[in-house]
């Protein structure tokens, strides 16, 4: 039994499934399966089992976990401890965001920091607000939209970020677009009243997303109903299935920045539909001068 091994088998317990334990650990899954198999046969007895696409553990299993994390942390601490020794020459950083500041904000925010800071080593992992409030025992800081939640781990730092508009694309078109020339249910001034969305088919974001999230309860606030015609991952497939003729989609608004103009967008009315994006800092009662500076570059890049 090494570290190694119980430090793979907290991120396969935190996740609950090889394939993403694996991303967090930047290693391939053949080789934490093979982690996995030498830490049983230490044990002698079933630590896990395979349940559909992901893992469920047992008792022992459970038990070890407990241990495994603890082992982690302590991993995770004594690195910050050396990172805030020897200053920013060097170092890792593990950032965690969710689909919308990944791939419009994230980018940027890493090409400045390597500019201050070539010799810290990066890493980037995206997923839905879900599955990164879910992976924060695997990174050293995180971005996400839409509502924090209380379910935190323990020494957790959360930072108001931005503001953020979730606006309804379709394509120029679709009905409601059309009716904005005779003063229908789209105002000049690029609205739409959020009863009119009742009418026609929508395409949302998969369950778990920050975007979907806020959405949905806008609408059961406004006792409008949802006619739900598609469900897609990610905001480029919302954009493609909103192309395509399958209805109206709702993204952020950065992330029409760079559109072509086939897609007409508008903000909800009688409000605008807006969000907070936050920022997670695990272990923030100890955190890494990396982890400090990134955080600060942020915040300044946010205001």
């Amino acid at each position: 039994m090494t570290p190694d091994q119980l430090i793979t088998f907290a991120a396969v317990a935190e996740h609950r499934n090889i394939s993403r334990a694996a991303v967090a650990l930047h290693l391939s899954q053949p080789a934490v399966s093979g982690q996995l198999r030498q830490l049983q046969d230490e044990f002698g007895e079933p630590l896990y089992q395979r349940d559909g696409r992901g893992v469920r553990l047992t008792p022992a299993g459970e038990q070890l976990a407990s241990y495994a994390a603890r082992l982690r942390d302590t991993w995770r601490q004594a690195h910050a401890y050396r990172d805030a020794l020897r200053g920013l020459e060097q170092g890792t950083l593990r950032i965690g965001a969710s689909t919308t500041p990944a791939s419009y904000l994230l980018p940027y925010l890493i090409a400045e920091f390597h500019r201050r800071f070539p010799e810290v080593t990066l890493h980037a992992a995206d997923g839905n607000t879900t599955e990164i409030v879910g992976a924060l025992g695997s990174v050293d800081i995180a971005m996400i939209e839409g509502p924090v939640g209380a379910d935190l781990p323990p020494d957790t730092a959360v930072h108001a970020w931005r503001e953020d508009e979730i606006v309804a694309i379709m394509p120029g078109s679709h009905p409601l677009t059309l009716s904005s020339a005779a003063g229908g249910d789209v105002g000049g001034d690029g609205r739409v009243e959020l009863a009119a969305f009742g009418d026609y088919p929508l395409v949302l974001r998969e369950t778990g997303s920050g975007v979907r999230q806020i959405v949905e309860r806008a609408f059961a606030r406004a006792g409008v109903p949802m006619r739900v015609a598609l469900e897609i991952a990610g905001v480029e497939g919302v954009k493609e299935a909103v192309r395509a003729g399958m209805g109206i989609g709702f993204v952020s608004a950065m992330s029409m920045r760079h559109e072509n103009g086939a897609l007409r967008l508008f903000s909800l009315s009688p409000e605008p539909l807006t969000r907070r994006l936050s920022i997670l800092v695990p272990h923030a009662s100890a955190p890494s001068r990396v982890v400090e500076q990134f955080l600060a570059l942020c915040l300044a890049e946010g205001t």
